[in-house]
């Protein structure tokens, strides 16, 4: 008998001995120990099992050592069927189905999780630690770079906390991204703590937030350090005590059970406040994608092929080195860029044999360039290292009914949900102080604007259907094909495919909110579409279709979705459309106004230029002209500016680029929004644009006196030696104290600076009406003046309301609503405190002030009590660093009266803070107020 059948016989004999778990268990013979058994040397028995791999009656399994196992039996044991090109498998386990595996053993969830026992085995035992600390857990921070993980093993920490009875099943799992509404502190801190009725513009009724709809679970904070530091000290509070308070509430009452869980890709010590993080106990780690090991890197290809194969139901097979140019591919996405480039080339393999029976086949001549070149990068760093990598076989086989799944969550609906892009939306222009009436018509215009975006992506016409059921089930499709039809019969208009795939999606996430019992059945604003519409009607009957079709009760509000949809739907044709450069001094205004436009509308026509003080006329001119060549669409751009002298930019851009523009200045976020609007809509040009904004647009609100008469506009100046750093200081002061005076919406404030000053206000007095002027210097052309001094000692702010509700400009005693003082003071505190919060900070120092003028009987003048604010607050936070200054002054003959006044204005802090300032602070204070 030949050698080659000597071993042959050895390995189908034994394997026939075979079960199931033996085959788990021992999974197969060694090279060493076949030869040991037969008596032929290692080498020769390596060479032959080799041969009869290649013909089939064997398969290769790749272990350490790599073991061998007969064919049919292996086939006939797990009752599978190999494909016949088959030679090696990475894992017997990948064979099983998952009940089977279920069955087999009851795992932790934390046991699906590729690296369990290897990069992330640390991870993990820290994880479990937090969940197991009695009585209720240990607040976790877990810190990881873009795409390693984190949002998963947050979700396989809750899983988890449910497998070992620390929550039950119905425990909520709260999810929220910090970085959503980062530019807007206020709507952050509602939606964390939710608000009470009343406590900004726009809150008409009681909100609950996440907090309390995490009572009893965990809420898991993503982007944590994207939290203002007022968001983290009520947070850090609530992780102390338990308790909170609505935005809007003054009293923190309210009590919630809740793990908290934060997800950053910084380093903590520069993003969160030390206060914040010494109250986190638990740090896990996540590492990079590159610092895994090859097994865990092997195992991931895996899985994350294995999704696909499910996702498209065909077998996929994969050469080694197209494995490893994914591998080195991931360079600075880690796990996330490897997922998004296995899509990509699933999807180009998909492609090739889409009406075929043949598997999805990809090899290294499928890849695109830049994943191709990752096979260098992984040669580069395997180095000799060839040991590891042997155990990878020449191809890959995965089965789509053959995966092995894990935990993994996704925290986002499926790609279209139209409930979540009107309600957010509606709340964020609520919160803008918007009317009803344009809210309205900008959530008309963005589903719009949506709906062209997101079906634009669709860029081949052979294959949009095949991409829809990917993700939407065919029966949902053939339904929405046949409510197209309905449409257009009631309607007598022609729809095209893209109505087919908004409903389709519309209905699939709705039937999905139903099924998870989130679906709301209520509407939470009016939507514009008029109930007399064909729309409507037409809405009303494919609303009575889904239910009598699917069995399901659906909301009323339903209709009115519907209708809005059929409303938007409209042909998509490739125009170009205006482009808008918003242009602001400062290191953020433009963006930030910027910002919001482009979170209300997604927008892509517009840029923001930031123009920091410091900067040249020519290098902001410079960042504006490459700016508008970046946004330019073929119809021209349009300049939003802040101070008219950047006006002169329109003309030398346009000499420059060729690219026409226009400018308008005294920018603002209701301005920059209505352009965005106008702008979206492509049959508009840019002549339209600019005459509508500059002649017709008022704003949102309201610009119609009490008789009826619109008002001109009418402007404050403010004077500075430049016009720039100080006279924009001072700018935001005077629009603290207009904004608290009733019917003054049409109030400009626009800085100045002494040169050219006369002429400067004579060219604003011609178009406008110009209601006062403050600063330094008074240029004595018949306008009421008021000093910084008296604007700052409170005279100035009743001599300013005078002005504007139209009574007589007299002269004015300190006033006691001190609004420049209070925003003043929070503008100082801002800069120099560490820890403290202004805003709340604030209103404790007032009233310490208050008892001491109280106890003194004294009444101190504004200069006076931001110096006393100043020194208290830095004394306080001296408190909080344990560095309180040692009083050494040799005159230790302190009046007493003082002592007495300061010790109980101290209990102020000492109340509301739990911080209290020493004796040494309490002797300095009498100096200061002696002083004062």
């Amino acid at each position: 008998m030949k050698r080659i059948d000597r071993i042959y016989n050895y390995i189908e004999s034994n394997s026939e001995k075979f079960t199931k778990n033996n085959l788990l268990e021992i999974k197969g013979f060694s090279a060493q120990e076949i030869g040991d058994s037969l008596d032929i040397l290692r080498s020769n028995v390596s060479r032959e099992l080799n041969t009869l791999c290649r013909d089939g009656k064997i398969i290769k399994i790749k272990n350490r050592p790599v073991l061998y196992f007969d064919r049919k039996s292996f086939e006939e044991i797990l009752s599978v069927k190999l494909p016949e090109d088959l030679e090696e498998i990475l894992s017997i386990e990948d064979f099983i189905s998952n009940d089977e595996e279920t069955n087999d053993r009851e795992q932790s969830p934390f046991n699906y999780l590729i690296g369990a026992n290897t990069s992330l085995k640390n991870q993990i035992e820290q994880a479990k630690a937090a969940l197991l600390y009695p009585p209720n857990g240990l607040h976790t921070l877990i810190i990881g770079s873009t795409g390693v993980g984190k949002s998963l093993f947050v979700n396989i920490m809750y899983e988890y906390s449910k497998y070992i009875k620390k929550l039950p099943e119905d425990a909520p799992f709260v999810v929220f991204n910090c970085a959503d509404y980062c530019n807007n502190p206020q709507l952050l801190l509602s939606y964390i703590f939710g608000h009470v009725k009343g406590s900004f513009t726009g809150a008409e009724k009681e909100k609950e937030g996440i907090v309390e709809k995490a009572n009893g679970g965990i809420l898991f904070l993503d982007e944590i350090h994207r939290l203002p530091p007022e968001g983290q000290e009520m947070i850090f509070y609530f992780m102390d005590t338990g308790t909170y308070n609505k935005l809007g509430e003054a009293d923190r009452h309210r009590k919630a059970n809740v793990l908290l869980i934060g997800a950053t890709t910084e380093d903590p010590s520069s993003t969160l406040l030390n206060t914040f993080i010494r109250r986190i106990p638990i740090t896990i780690v996540i590492p990079n994608f590159e610092e895994r090991p090859i097994e865990d890197k092997l195992e991931l290809i895996h899985y994350l092929l294995s999704k696909e194969a499910q996702r498209v139901n065909k077998t996929i097979k994969i050469s080694s080195e197209a494995v490893k140019a994914l591998i080195g591919s991931a360079t600075y996405g880690n796990v996330g860029q490897l997922k998004s480039n296995i899509q990509l080339v699933c999807a180009t393999g998909f492609l090739n044999c889409m009406n075929t029976d043949k598997c999805i086949d990809i090899n290294l001549n499928l890849l695109p360039l830049n994943i191709k070149n990752g096979a260098a990068n992984f040669e580069g760093k395997l180095k000799d290292n060839t040991e590891v990598w042997s155990r990878m076989p020449k191809s890959l086989i995965i089965k789509p009914d053959g995966n092995r799944t894990f935990l993994e969550t996704d925290a986002y609906e499926p790609p279209f949900n139209i409930y979540n892009i009107i309600e957010d939306k509606a709340f964020v222009l609520q919160e803008e102080g918007m009317s009803d009436h344009d809210i309205k018509n900008y959530i008309a215009t963005d589903i719009n604007v949506h709906l062209k975006q997101f079906y634009a992506r669709f860029k081949s016409d052979g294959n949009r259907r095949e991409g829809l059921l990917k993700i939407v089930d065919k029966d949902i499709v053939d339904f929405a094909q046949e409510i197209k039809m309905l449409a257009e019969s009631r309607l007598s208009k022609k729809l095209n495919d893209r109505f087919i795939y908004a409903i389709s999606l519309h209905f699939s996430a709705l039937f999905n909110r139903i099924k998870k019992n989130t679906v709301s059945f209520s509407a939470s604003i009016e939507l514009p579409s008029s109930i007399d519409s064909k729309e409507y009607d037409v809405a009303k009957e494919i609303h009575k279709l889904i239910e009598d079709r699917y069995n399901l009760i659906i909301p009323s509000v339903e209709i009115e979705y519907l209708a809005l949809l059929l409303n938007s739907i409209q042909e998509l044709s490739h125009q170009e459309r205006v482009g808008i450069v918003v242009a602001a001094h400062g290191t953020s205004t433009a963006t930030s106004m910027v910002s919001v436009a482009k979170r209300l509308f997604d927008a892509e026509n517009i840029l923001a230029v930031d123009m920091p003080l410091e900067r040249t006329p020519s290098e902001i001119l410079e960042n504006v002209i490459e700016k508008v060549k970046q946004v330019d669409e073929g119809k021209g751009v349009l300049l939003l500016v802040d101070m008219g002298s950047l006006n002169s930019f329109g003309e030398a851009i346009t000499e420059k680029t060729g690219i026409n523009t226009k400018s308008i200045d005294m920018v603002s976020t209701a301005l920059v929004l209505e352009a965005v609007r106008k702008c979206s809509l492509c049959d508009t040009d840019l002549n339209s644009v600019y005459s509508y904004l500059f002649t017709d647009f008022r704003g949102y609100t309201s610009n119609i006196n009490p008789e009826g008469k619109v008002g001109e506009d009418h402007v404050i100046i403010t004077i500075c030696s430049t016009g720039k750093g100080a006279a924009i200081k001072l700018k935001e002061l005077v629009e603290a104290v207009t904004k608290n005076i009733a019917m003054n919406d049409n109030i400009r404030i626009i800085p100045v600076g002494l040169n050219n000053l006369n002429h400067s206000i004579e060219q604003i007095s011609a178009k406008n009406k110009i209601l006062a002027l403050v600063g330094i210097a008074n240029p004595n052309m018949g306008i009421p003046f008021i000093s910084i001094e008296e604007l700052i000692d409170g005279s100035g702010e009743n001599i300013l309301r005078n002005i504007i509700e139209g009574k007589s400009v007299m002269p004015c005693v300190k006033g006691e609503n001190q609004i420049v003082l209070k925003n003043l003071c929070k503008q100082t505190l801002t800069e120099i405190l560490t820890f403290l919060n202004p805003e709340k900070i604030y209103s404790l120092l007032d009233d310490f002030i208050k008892s001491i003028e109280s106890s003194l009987n004294v009444n101190y003048e504004n200069p006076a009590k931001l110096r006393i604010m100043f020194h208290v607050a830095c004394a306080l936070e001296r408190m909080l660093l344990n560095s309180g200054l040692t009083y050494d002054s040799e005159d230790f003959d302190l009046d007493p009266e003082y002592l007495k006044a300061l010790k109980g204005a101290n209990l102020i802090f000492k109340e509301a803070l739990s911080i209290e300032l020493t004796d040494d602070e309490i002797y300095y204070m009498v100096d200061v107020i002696n002083v004062c």
